[in-house]
């Protein structure tokens, strides 16, 4: 009988094989059917987003080369409509403000160029030009205050990367030390350094935002503005602000702007003259 019930054993486990076989082959076509399902659905967002991207670069071809013929203000037109279509980058913003240089309109020419700056922070043409564009409309600066002297070696997004990092390492450190029996002295020095850290990236993007190149910076576009003690044009003049010059938005009031001015000074100004950096 020995021989027998090997057999039917055997007989069994082939016969459960052959039943788990289909099975098997179903989920590797469900899995084949699903990864052809998102190749096609990529394939397609691709096709049907490459005309717009392609439009985009005819777009921009187009102003590049209303430009070099010297059509300043077709060239500035389509800039502009590349950039309300969500086209922004730092050269689409250089290269606008080129054009308004080229226009001598060098107050929208001196934002643009901030605007360049203020989403790459290294950008060498954007920089000289910014400061030719000031020499000639003799435009004012606002003076940072001496913590963002020191701070602005790293730019906001840096400090930012920088307080994450440390407060997730300082969560693993303090986690290590309460779950752990022995307490080591080189991780509570590293829990302690990084909560140092954190508090220095967070002050520095603190002072950063709210400091002369933060996101209250406005450039004054208008020609011949004076901020006034009130919000009236008879007021009194606080300060002739050239074109191009640096103001930080402090309060709006109908459509005047309360603003702190170059030279430490405040003063109301029209909100039509002028346009904040942050878009």
């Amino acid at each position: 009988m020995k021989p027998s019930t090997t057999w039917i054993e055997i007989s069994e486990l082939d016969a459960n094989n052959r039943a788990a076989q289909p099975l098997t082959f179903c989920h590797r076509a469900r899995r084949s059917r699903c990864t052809i399902a998102a190749f096609l659905a990529t394939a397609l967002v691709v096709f049907l987003a490459a005309p717009a991207f392609a439009q985009e670069d005819a777009d921009f071809a187009k102003a590049n080369q209303e430009f070099a013929q010297r059509h300043f203000k077709e060239a500035i037109s389509d800039y502009e409509t590349l950039i309300r279509n969500g086209q922004w980058s730092a050269n689409v913003f250089y290269d606008l403000g080129n054009a308004y240089f080229r226009a001598r309109d060098f107050g929208r020419a001196i934002l643009n160029y901030e605007r360049a700056l203020a989403l790459e922070r290294h950008h060498p043409e954007a920089t000289a030009n910014l400061q030719i564009a000031r020499d000639e409309a003799g435009a004012l600066e606002l003076r940072p205050s001496w913590p963002e002297r020191y701070l602005q070696i790293a730019s906001v997004s840096q400090y930012s990367i920088a307080a994450a990092v440390a407060f997730w390492v300082a969560a693993f450190c303090l986690a290590a030390l309460v779950l752990t029996r022995r307490r080591s002295t080189a991780m509570f020095s590293l829990f302690i350094v990084m909560l140092l850290v954190l508090a220095g990236s967070i002050f520095a993007t603190w002072q950063l935002e709210r400091g002369s190149k933060g996101d209250a910076l406005a450039i004054v576009t208008g020609k011949n503005v004076q901020a006034r003690l009130a919000t009236a044009d008879t007021a009194n003049a606080v300060l002739a602000l050239p074109p191009g010059s640096e103001i930080k938005v402090l309060s709006t009031r109908g459509d005047w702007i309360y603003a702190a001015l170059p030279n430490n000074l405040r003063g109301w100004i029209p909100a039509k003259h002028a346009e904040q950096v942050r878009l």
